[in-house]
């Protein structure tokens, strides 16, 4: 994952403010720290720190046009390049780069070619024929963009908003699936698939087509230069997305390069149910597995450092960050730059524990249509910051376009969470992998209930953080709230403590204004709040909150309910 910087239409050309860039663009350093470009015409700087995942020899940005007079700044990776350099055989291409396409779809087709793209994507791109420019961010936000302004008209972009924050007015988190013109000054949503209308769909669940879609996200996101792994959680999410990567390691020609075993990487405190599983659905499906521990004093003293790298004080982002942050740095180590990761599968299936009180169909649908448009504030900017803090890239198969589009399509009664049919969370993709012939998973994985990442690296995790933030924070700090903070009060100690140390680095309201508030209950939106009277009286985010629905299952379990209702 690379970081992108680009200052537009600044009065300021001097030495001095090239310079400024430099500076500040290496802010972003750790998210590329392989090489740094920067492009000034005149008034307009495009700058780039390179994580040189896919032809690290000759990719280096800001990329080009045939006669330089389109330059473009890119964080991500598109996956159909060289379906795309087949439309331009006329172009000619100085690198192996997937991003270089960028330059020429527009040279060829203008600003309308962004859907074209496949992949995961934040790009800046200027026209110094005419010194308009445009900026777009991919369909779901995977990658992180922020928009800024200065006082003196110009125009700021940015991968993370450190880099915005002390030069720019006014900024904002670009919002996914948008574009970004300078001939006409606004944001405008080019991303416009049938289930972003909230439309309920009709359309028959088909297990097949389902998991080859799957398959097939997967298969395209192994496109590297590079060593490569998959963090394993052993839920079921990233073990799905391991075990078919490891098929699709073992027959195809990325195993030439690395070797036909594919390396997955897990974090916990020691005893962790995490760690169990993953080391389960290493060995069952026969890959390289690499274990980290951590202790809640390692995660207490990374809070900071974390804070100031994921830009949030959302409470749940935080608790989840830490142990990616900290295995992050571990895998790093290790010589890996990309990983694949399981996150969006929640949000598309309904996978989080308070869908069970989902009421019907209709507001279970709607509910995962709000979820996959926030992914950008919080599992999104989690993965791809907590990672490249370490200059590790994150891809997931799961928030593949054409897969997210299959899976929105389905009638939202398959989803819907049924005791009485032996549907539990997300039945219908554990049952298109649910293969008794050639098994993907064992079963008790494929049908292990859901745990969320800060719970199930260690359920004294969470009860470690709070009980340092009621060490950090008094009563009467917490009473008087309001009055520090207006905006997005914090209703827990813990959430006050967070805020402070984000305010110690963002001290803008334009800061604060980035991070998302209102009530939750084990990661449900505010609406679906309303769906149990009683959540209310439970403010906390974690999955366990989700009033006995996660205690119940076990025990259910423990008391012999077998198969497809009791999960493992």
């Amino acid at each position: 994952m690379c970081g992108i910087l680009a200052v537009l239409g600044c009065i300021d050309n001097s030495q001095a403010k090239r310079s400024r860039i430099i500076e500040l663009s290496r802010r972003l350093r750790h998210r590329g720290p392989d090489w740094s470009g920067l492009h000034c015409h005149q008034n307009c700087y495009l700058s780039h720190q390179r994580l040189a995942i896919v032809d690290p020899t000759s990719g280096d940005q800001p990329l080009y046009n045939e006669d330089k007079t389109v330059v473009v700044t890119v964080n991500g990776e598109i996956y159909n390049h060289k379906q795309l350099r087949e439309k331009l055989n006329s172009h000619q291409f100085r690198t192996g780069s997937d991003c270089e396409v960028i330059a020429h779809l527009y040279e060829e087709y203008g600003e309308d070619f962004v859907d074209m793209l496949d992949g995961m994507f934040s790009f800046v791109l200027l026209d110094t024929r005419d010194k308009s420019f445009i900026a777009a961010r991919d369909a779901i936000g995977i990658t992180p963009l922020y928009i800024g302004w200065g006082l003196d008209g110009s125009v700021w972009f940015a991968s993370e908003m450190k880099a915005l924050s002390d030069d720019c007015e006014q900024f904002m988190s670009f919002l996914p699936g948008h574009i970004y013109s300078s001939k006409q000054g606004a944001l405008r949503r080019w991303y416009n698939p049938p289930w972003y209308s909230e439309k309920i769909p009709s359309t028959p669940y088909n297990p097949k087509v389902l998991r080859e879609a799957f398959e097939k996200a997967v298969f395209k996101r192994l496109m590297t230069d590079v060593p490569f792994g998959v963090l394993l959680s052993g839920g079921l999410d990233s073990s799905l997305v391991a075990a078919v990567a490891a098929r699709q390691l073992a027959n195809s020609e990325v195993a030439c390069q690395w070797g036909s075993q594919l390396h997955t990487f897990c974090i916990g405190l020691k005893g962790s149910p995490d760690l169990k599983a993953a080391k389960e659905v290493a060995d069952y499906i026969g890959t390289r597995y690499h274990e980290f521990h951590f202790t809640v004093q390692e995660g207490i003293d990374a809070l900071e450092e974390v804070i100031y790298h994921i830009e949030t004080y959302d409470v749940t982002t935080i608790r989840a960050s830490t142990p990616m942050f900290l295995m992050s740095r571990k895998i790093k180590s290790l010589g890996v730059k990309m990983v694949l990761s399981g996150e969006g599968s929640d949000e598309i299936f309904g996978g989080y524990l308070y869908f069970h009180k989902a009421p019907n169909k209709e507001e279970f649908h709607e509910e995962t249509c709000r979820k996959i448009k926030a992914l950008h504030l919080y599992d999104c900017l989690r993965a791809n910051k907590s990672t490249s803090a370490w200059g590790l890239e994150a891809r997931v198969p799961f928030l593949d376009k054409e897969f997210i589009n299959i899976a929105m399509s389905i009638d939202p009664e398959w989803k819907m969470i049924r005791p009485d049919l032996g549907r539990i969370e997300k039945w219908i993709l554990r049952n298109a992998f649910d293969d008794d012939k050639k098994p993907y998973l064992p079963k008790h994985i494929l049908y292990r209930q859901k745990e969320q990442f800060s719970d199930g690296v260690g359920y004294s995790w969470i009860d470690g953080l709070k009980d340092h933030a009621n060490k950090q924070v008094t009563d009467a700090m917490l009473i008087n709230a309001n009055f520090i903070y207006p905006e997005n009060t914090p209703t827990t100690k813990e959430g006050y403590y967070y805020r402070t140390i984000f305010e110690k680095f963002f001290p803008k309201n334009a800061a604060r204004s980035t991070v998302p508030g209102g009530p939750s209950v084990a990661c449900s939106t505010a609406k679906a709040v309303e769906w149990d009277a009683a959540w209310s009286e439970n403010p906390d985010p974690s999955g366990r909150a989700a009033l006995g629905v996660h205690a119940s299952a076990y025990e259910a379990q423990k008391g012999g309910i077998a198969g497809k209702i009791a999960i493992a």
